[in-house]
């Protein structure tokens, strides 16, 4: 196995960004454990950090530098450990390099420190639930699997001392750590890339080749074992982009090659596209048919996901806050469209995106509660009987008004959280206090 044990003993490390989501949090935790000298730095204060801060409270060898950066936290360092969504042109990311600092991210740094299996699963869609196939798969294959990534609360780097010879790393990885892959030079063993649409081109200053490129790093250090499995929807464009850069293995997954007699509970011809992604890699791994079939067809999805979360009255209700771009709503709203009118919670803020497809599936709902926010700036005079409001729990009080037996109550946003929202995840956790008070 490779040796980590001794890599963080007395290193001098600044983690920039720790933020609220818990990865930040479990990867300080660790490496205060290991006995790393660490500097904290983010741009929130204490009191925004507080439910952060609350946890890394016993650790003696932690410095805090809140509500700024400075620049000589990123001189005379062993480390840098960066945070998703760092800025691409970060002056102190750029010090740190001029000073011939490594700069590391949490997931990209476990696979460098760990000779196991990766598989590794990225796209702007579609990552989360193909990943959570994927680790029911493994694990009803009798297989042992470390899940890690861009998962909720986990912390990539505290699974080190989990490695054994026998298992497989699965991880869902955003763009930003595949950007960490890139800039270590490596690649998942299996890759797996559901989707490409547009997002996040306000970090990349509307730069879709940019955020392709981050994306990309996925495969591009892979070897000729390796595999790359890429839906039909985004083959094209990987092709034409990467075509000779590509040494691996390359599996095209398409919905047509869903297996006939198969049956998801979780709704939309999205799925089938994630479904056909996860049984493509299962195969990959040397999994049987009957295993991954028995897993797929009791699979009830991701929280936050096209999420049922209750039935009242005979209203269903759907969590979909991770939907966080046009894209995403308008595959939530036509996953939904044939089963019962919608009433649709969206808006919040905005990304940059195109909103066309956001302003048309909006118009085949019943009726649509608009969130404030940037975005809901943009779409609500092309939404003329849209009604908006200030709080998640007058839109849904609104809803739950609205609703007929047989309607359906969708948040699916379009839009990004912030303002209203510390992220999307508490967005969806408020809806889901919401219906639980019903």
């Amino acid at each position: 196995m490779a040796d980590w044990e001794n890599h963080f003993k007395g290193k001098r490390i600044t983690v920039l960004g720790l933020g609220l989501l818990g990865r930040g949090v479990g990867d300080t935790k660790f490496l205060a454990q290991e006995g790393a000298e660490l500097i904290v730095t983010d741009l929130k204060t204490e009191e925004e950090l507080a439910p952060s801060l609350e946890q890394l409270k016993e650790f003696p060898n932690i410095t805090y530098v809140l509500g700024e950066h400075r620049m000589e936290d990123f001189k005379d360092r062993d480390f840098i450990l960066k945070a998703a969504g760092v800025p691409l042109d970060s002056p102190y990311i750029g010090e740190a390099k001029k000073n011939g600092i490594p700069v590391k991210m949490s997931a990209s740094w476990f696979a460098e420190l760990t000779d196991i299996p990766i598989v590794g699963v990225t796209g702007t869609r579609g990552k989360s639930t193909v990943t959570h196939m994927l680790h029911e798969i493994l694990k009803e294959a009798g297989k042992s699997v470390l899940l890690g990534g861009n998962v909720r609360g986990v912390s990539t780097l505290a699974l080190l001392p989990e490695i054994r010879k026998d298992l497989i790393a699965l991880m869902e990885l955003d763009s930003w750590q595949c950007q960490g892959f890139g800039e270590a030079k490596i690649s998942p063993n299996i890759a797996v890339f559901t989707t490409f649409m547009d997002d996040h081109l306000n970090y990349y200053k509307g730069d879709r080749d940019r955020y392709l490129e981050d994306k990309a790093q996925i495969f591009l250090h892979q070897k000729e074992s390796d595999v790359l499995i890429a839906s039909s929807q985004v083959a094209p464009i990987l092709e034409e982009k990467y075509g000779g850069q590509i040494k691996s293995q390359f599996v095209v997954a398409s919905p047509d090659m869903f297996p006939e007699g198969w049956k998801l509970q979780v709704p939309g011809e999205h799925n089938i596209l994630n479904a056909v992604c996860a049984i493509d890699t299962a195969r990959a791994l040397k999994i049987e048919s009957d295993v991954i079939k028995r897993v797929l067809e009791n699979f009830k999805g991701v929280p936050g996901r096209l999420e049922l979360i209750r039935e009242v009255r005979g209203v269903k209700i759907y969590n979909d806050t991770t939907a966080t771009t046009p894209d995403a709503m308008a595959a939530a709203v036509s996953a939904l469209k044939d089963r019962g009118n919608i009433i649709l919670i969206a808006g919040g803020a905005d990304k940059g995106l195109n909103i066309e497809k956001f302003i048309q599936s909006a118009r085949e709902c019943k009726k649509v509660i608009l969130l404030v926010g940037t975005g809901t700036d943009r779409v609500k005079e092309s939404l003329a009987d849209a009604v908006v409001h200030d709080s998640l729990e007058s839109a849904f009080s609104d809803a739950v008004a609205s609703a007929e037996a047989g309607d359906q109550i969708l948040l699916s946003p379009g839009f990004a959280s912030f303002g209203m929202f510390t992220n999307e995840f508490d967005r969806g956790d408020q809806l889901v206090a919401l219906v639980k008070s019903l």
